[in-house]
């Protein structure tokens, strides 16, 4: 994007935020592609809503858009750019152009080496800017498990795996609405996984039109094939393209060919069938052959094996011509050349040095190796921030990988690869992810780490180092935020392991993992299968500790379970693991734990049971679990105690243990099951800290909920308790920045009901409401139905937040009314944190609409308030208002003051008739109250 056709002063980094944002693009997304923090976009994008002057991220994205289609020619197309130049091919690209224009699938199919690719990547390039949303190039050579396909896409796009959807589900959601030319490039040895994905794709996103580049056909519905013809010959050397592609590379190399020697160069492009590949190995033997040793070298028979013109030749032709191109190497480069072909993705010299670098290859002889195979054109180089790394073409790996077998050094070279990826893994591992690049060298390794997995998994003697491999990439993966492979991971070494310990140590890790996920059946499942595993090992204690743990996961983890277990299903599992328990107190602390959630499904309705036995349980579970040692298992059982606290209607204990639970996890490593007691102790003591109206303390552990690595995808519940916590204070710019985040992550999930969302919702339709713009606030509030909120989950949130909006425009009567519910008859998880804010707003609006009971509203309050700092003084200030004592109010604002709640101390000013309130108001982004 041009930066002379946006508002002076942005910089580069911003103009690429803002073309990104013009496609639409999440927080969360741009961060990826950028390699940038999601906070730091939200700071770009803040700059940006200043600098291009619109009001919110929906104008910045369509005045980006309008650049966008201003400058078409510069439409962004996310395609790799190749180190030669594309020659010739104007029919054949015009007619794949056509193609896919006209349809959403086209399959480019040929031979290896015919340049399928390189034709993929023009068209791309020429169709980009028909694409609202760009096309994207997916390199598939490096992806070895056909169900990694989708997996392999989002890497491409910057998607990151959200709770609860896999991240084939994430592609899918994320291109439903997008108009996007996506690349698929070499499906021919993931078929299986790759057809059933693009049907998928084409028919949850209408405006997705796929290429793909393959040797064999999809076999998908509705694939169109256009058979990519090699290069054209004809009678005519000047014009044919397989000439000009030959006298391109020569070019390039510094070896012009002369104007009586086209004929030679014709005869060598006959000989290769015009195969772009071939004849680009050919120029490239040019300046150590020349032509003339070059024709004589590719006319001898034992060499070159040219079958007839047919194209089921062209396989043999390409053979014949890698056969040739080895043939020319030294003894030694032969041999570099086979072995670093079990490289599946890029590498540099060192890792070459490593894998390839024995007997009787030296491993200092490497790196000038790996350059001269550059320079014939066996190998790619690019730079790096790692320094150089070489690739060979997928065609030539796949010819060298069979030189390997044929010459009997596959299995050591596979076995050297193993050990270089279980190194590579375990130093990963060790730096989680304590350098700035751990997240680039992540990248460079991953697909070498899955494929050494996939070969090691399938040898018998190398069982134990699958098992050790398959552990660090579940580790890695997780700490990459790929959470639906880090499960599959932990399940596979639960499956390769020897030991029945060892088996349910990884099926444990895999039920957090899970837990992770939001996949509360998987969670179960994996906790029992723990368990038959250390029950079969004679481990009894253990087995009662993931047998209770299962149970507990049927109430702690409720919301996550599509269909929950049957009724007894817990009650069973409890049963049964104390039965094993014994005197281990790990396993009596889960069971005492589970107990806490089996009572509060079957507890006697007498209220007295209801409100002391489970708090007796749960004290009791704490105790167990502190005498464990086991952080996390004080940390469940701490959040049963606040549950049954809650339950009993005391926020205050509540708050305390919540916070108490939260700073014990502060010091604890991040594995899997420490993230996910983190989110939601980070959550509710969030909740309960707004419940005693401490807000500084609410947005303290909302901030650090925002900046959990799990949560970078799901940037919709990462938010949404500092909305909440910066919508009650009045902080109307960090909501409204914080809002868009919010949607983004929302709408990117496919607009999922999420009703645990709809606070955070209506807290910024609340500010809306302040801000004088009814048209966001309905927007707002009807995010909140969509969120698939019912009316009585909101019914307390959303009378606190509809009766500050009133009563800041003057209309305590609305106000009053929605109020008007009894606190003590709704349900306890509904009013649990806004009873406070309930009743003494309900004061205040009873005062202000001159209610005859308003005094008795305020005993009520002032009661029931007691040791909340902004429901005392907002109970305060209307008992000054009740009593006609104006010169109480400014010590209620500074009571607000001093409970960081600036929204409430402007409006104290404004009922006083201080002059300052309206700026107060302004600097806060909100609008004068009306009298």
């Amino acid at each position: 994007m041009s930066k002379q056709k946006v508002a002076a002063g942005i910089s580069d980094r911003e103009a690429e935020v803002l073309t990104l944002i013009g496609q639409h693009r999440s927080n969360a997304e741009i961060g990826a592609q950028l390699y940038i923090s999601v906070r730091t976009v939200e700071t770009h994008v803040s700059s940006l809503l200043r600098k291009v002057g619109v009001p919110d991220r929906r104008a910045l994205a369509q005045r980006a858009a309008e650049l966008t289609r201003a400058e078409r020619s510069e439409a962004v197309a996310v395609l790799p750019s190749p180190l030669t130049s594309f020659v010739g091919r104007t029919r054949e690209r015009a007619a794949l152009r056509q193609a896919v224009a006209a349809q959403r699938h086209v399959t480019a199919l040929g031979p290896g080496g015919v340049g399928k690719t390189r034709l993929a990547l023009a068209v791309a390039a020429d169709l980009a800017g028909e694409f609202a949303d760009g096309a994207w190039f997916v390199d598939l050579v490096p992806v070895t498990d056909p169900a990694m396909t989708g997996s392999a896409v989002a890497r491409a796009l910057g998607l990151g795996e959200q709770q609860g959807r896999s991240l084939d589900d994430s592609v899918l959601t994320t291109l439903a609405d997008r108009h996007t030319l996506l690349v698929l490039d070499n499906c021919e040895h993931l078929r299986e996984g790759a057809a059933p994905f693009i049907e998928r794709l084409l028919a949850h996103c209408p405006r997705v039109t796929v290429l793909a580049t393959s040797r064999a056909r999809l076999m998908v519905p509705f694939e169109q094939v256009y058979a990519v013809p090699a290069l054209s010959l004809g009678d005519d050397a000047a014009a044919a393209d397989a000439v000009a592609l030959f006298l391109d590379r020569a070019a390039a190399l510094g070896w012009p060919v002369e104007p009586e020697q086209l004929d030679q160069v014709t005869e060598v492009c006959q000989r290769l069938d015009g195969l772009a590949l071939p004849i680009e190995l050919a120029a490239a033997r040019l300046p150590t052959l020349g032509l003339d040793g070059l024709t004589a070298s590719l006319a001898d028979p034992l060499r070159l094996l040219v079958g007839g013109r047919r194209a089921d030749d062209r396989h043999r032709s390409v053979r014949a011509m890698l056969d040739w191109s080895q043939a020319l190497l030294t003894t030694s480069d032969r041999c570099l050349l086979r072995r670093i072909s079990v490289f599946v993705a890029p590498f540099t010299a060192a890792d070459a040095a490593e894998v390839a670098g024995y007997p009787p290859l030296a491993p200092n002889a490497v790196a000038d190796g790996l350059a001269r195979l550059a320079e014939q054109s066996l190998l790619t180089a690019a730079p790096s921030a790692g320094g150089t790394r070489y690739r060979a073409l997928e065609t030539i790996r796949q010819y060298e990988m069979e030189q390997l077998l044929d010459t009997g050094e596959l299995s050591e070279a596979l076995a050297r690869h193993l050990h270089w990826c279980s190194k590579t893994a375990a130093a990963l591992t060790g730096d989680l992810p304590t350098v700035t690049d751990w997240r680039t060298q992540f990248d460079a390794a991953v697909d070498d780490i899955r494929a050494a997995l996939a070969w090691a998994a399938e040898q018998s003697e190398f069982r134990a180092d699958a098992h050790d491999l398959a552990l660090s990439l579940a580790r890695l993966t997780f700490t990459r935020n790929l959470v639906g492979e880090s499960q599959q991971r932990y399940e596979q070494a639960a499956a390769l392991a020897d030991d029945p310990l060892a088996a349910a140590s990884a099926l444990r890790h895999a039920a957090e993992v899970a837990g992770c996920r939001m996949r509360g059946a998987d969670m179960y499942r994996l906790y029992r299968s723990a368990a038959d595993t250390a029950r079969s090992a004679g481990d009894t204690a253990r087995a009662a500790r993931d047998l209770a743990t299962a149970a507990i996961t049927v109430f702690r983890m409720s919301e996550a379970f599509a269909e929950p277990p049957p009724s007894n299903a817990a009650a069973a599992l409890l049963s049964e693991a104390r039965e094993l328990a014994d005197d281990d107190s790990a396993a009596l602390a889960a069971v005492a734990l589970a107990e806490c959630g089996v009572l509060a499904e079957t507890a006697d309705s007498a209220p007295e049971s209801r409100v002391t036995e489970p708090i007796t349980l749960a004290e009791r579970a704490v105790d167990l679990a502190y005498r464990t040692g086991d952080p996390l298992a004080e940390s469940a059982a701490l959040d049963a105690l606040a549950a049954a606290q809650c339950w009993a209607g005391d926020t205050f204990a509540t708050a305390a243990t919540t916070q108490r639970r939260v700073e014990l996890l502060a010091a604890i490593p991040v594995t899997p099951a420490s993230a996910l007691e983190r989110v939601n102790a980070l959550a509710e003591a969030s909740d309960t800290c707004i419940g005693v109206g401490d807000l500084a303390g609410a947005r303290r552990w909302a901030e650090q909920l925002r900046d959990l690595p799990l949560l970078a995808e799901r940037g919709d519940f990462a938010t949404s308790r500092l909305l909440v916590a910066d919508a009650l204070a009045g902080n109307a710019d960090n909501v409204l920045a914080g809002s868009r985040r919010f949607l983004d992550a929302w709408q990117l999930s496919g607009r999922l009901h999420a009703p645990n969302l709809g606070m955070a919702a209506a807290a910024v339709a609340m500010i809306h409401g302040l801000r004088g713009d009814d048209d966001a606030r309905a927007e707002w509030l009807a995010i909140v139905d969509d969120l698939g909120v019912a009316p009585d989950q909101k019914a307390a949130y959303s009378a606190v937040f509809d009766a500050i909006v009133l009563l800041h425009h003057g209309q305590p009567d609305g106000a009053l009314a929605g109020l008007s519910a009894d606190p003590d008859q709704m349900d306890v998880q509904v009013i649990w944190i806004w009873r406070h804010w309930y009743l003494a707003l309900r004061a205040e609006a009873a005062v202000r609409a001159a209610y005859p009971n308003a005094r008795d509203y305020l005993t009520t309050a002032r009661t029931a308030v007691s040791g909340n700092p902004i429901a005392t003084a907002l109970v305060d200030r209307a008992a000054a208002l009740l009593d006609n004592a104006p010169e109480r109010l400014p010590a209620t604002a500074t009571a607000f003051e001093s409970a960081h709640c600036p929204y409430q101390r402007a409006r104290t000013l404004s009922l006083m008739g201080d002059h300052s309130a309206a700026a107060a108001l302004t600097n806060l982004g909100l609008t004068a109250p009306t009298p």
